[in-house]
């Protein structure tokens, strides 16, 4: 005989649920990307969620910086740089300077799906792409030396008695000899802070551009590099607030650049006003002007201090007094 088999249900259905979200799931079998509930249910900004699901649909090599995500994105460049900073203290990204052979400074951006996980380390070589083999020479294990059992130690044989000839000299008050062999090159000293020889005027213009425009924040060292532009407009005569209108008027909706080079491009293409007319050295003294008077004898318009007759009557009057 077969087994029993029951037609009985196992467990009775509960019914769609009264309140809430209801998922109508459909089976991916391509173009999908898994992401974890930690990351998505991330309290916090919905943008930062939306960059890292982002990033972790791209393929390998593809661009994440700023000026990508701000293409593909309708935020502007501070919360995307914001929702980056996120990612990275919270472990999802990781960002490392790297300076290739050639001498040029590239960004590598490393993603991992959960925090900590397993994935390529940063500190090592750069993973190499599919289908690449590895050319370079392979370490092999060295198998660690057996360790030396220990003798033990006996007294020490007397030292050989010498002669006078090799006894070494005794040397006293000898000044140190200087190095005869050429030694490294020194190098000049730099500045240990970039700010310490810029002017502070200039650099406090720069950090107060962005309450005129948000979009405007600089950091230290870019702040350092525009500051001696931002030094000539002030010893030219130009005050602070016709600098922040100069550097801030105008800006085009969105930047497809750096705030900074925006900022040196107008620093540099923008031509100084001309310096102001200096003050003369003695106050000329202008000779009062003397108020209109009607002559009594023509009536005719004259400038005096009071009023009379005219120079043409009173000259009249002189000939006729002296005819």
């Amino acid at each position: 005989m077969a087994d029993p088999q029951s037609n009985a249900r196992l467990r009775a259905d509960a019914g769609a649920p009264t309140s809430g979200v209801i998922h109508l799931r459909t089976r991916l079998t391509a173009d999908f990307t898994v992401i974890s509930n930690a990351l998505a249910q991330r309290r916090g900004s919905a943008v930062t969620i939306g960059v890292a699901a982002y990033i972790l649909s791209l393929p390998d090599g593809s661009p994440v910086s700023i000026a990508a995500l701000c293409e593909h994105f309708t935020e502007g460049e501070i919360l995307i740089s914001r929702a980056l900073k996120e990612l990275e203290r919270d472990g999802y990204l990781e960002r490392r300077r790297e300076r290739l052979p050639s001498g040029r400074i590239r960004t590598r951006t490393y993603v991992r799906d959960v925090p900590g996980g397993s994935g390529p380390d940063p500190d090592g070589p750069p993973p190499a792409p599919p289908g690449s083999r590895r050319t370079g020479p392979r370490k092999r294990s060295v198998p660690a030396a057996a360790a030396p059992t220990p003798v033990p130690a006996s007294a020490p044989a007397p030292p050989p008695a010498r002669s006078a000839a090799e006894r070494p000299t005794p040397f006293t008050d000898a000044a140190p000899q200087p190095a005869t062999g050429p030694g490294p090159a020194a190098r000049p000293r730099e500045p240990a802070d970039p700010q310490a020889a810029t002017d502070p005027r200039a650099i406090a213009v720069l950090a107060a551009l962005r309450r005129a425009d948000p979009r405007l924040v600089l950091s230290a060292r870019e702040a350092a590099r525009l500051a001696p532009a931002v030094a000539q407009w002030l010893a030219a005569g130009v005050e602070a607030p016709q600098i922040t209108e100069l550097l801030t008027t105008g800006l085009p909706d969105r930047f497809h650049a750096r705030p900074a080079g925006i900022l040196a491009f107008r620093l540099r293409e923008t031509p100084l006003p001309a310096p102001p007319p200096p003050p003369p050295a003695h106050p000329v003294d202008h000779p009062a002007v003397l108020p209109f008077q009607t002559c009594d004898g023509c009536e005719r318009a004259f400038r005096a201090p009071v009023p009379g007759r005219c120079r043409d009557c009173r000259s009249e009057e002189a000939l006729r007094a002296a005819g």
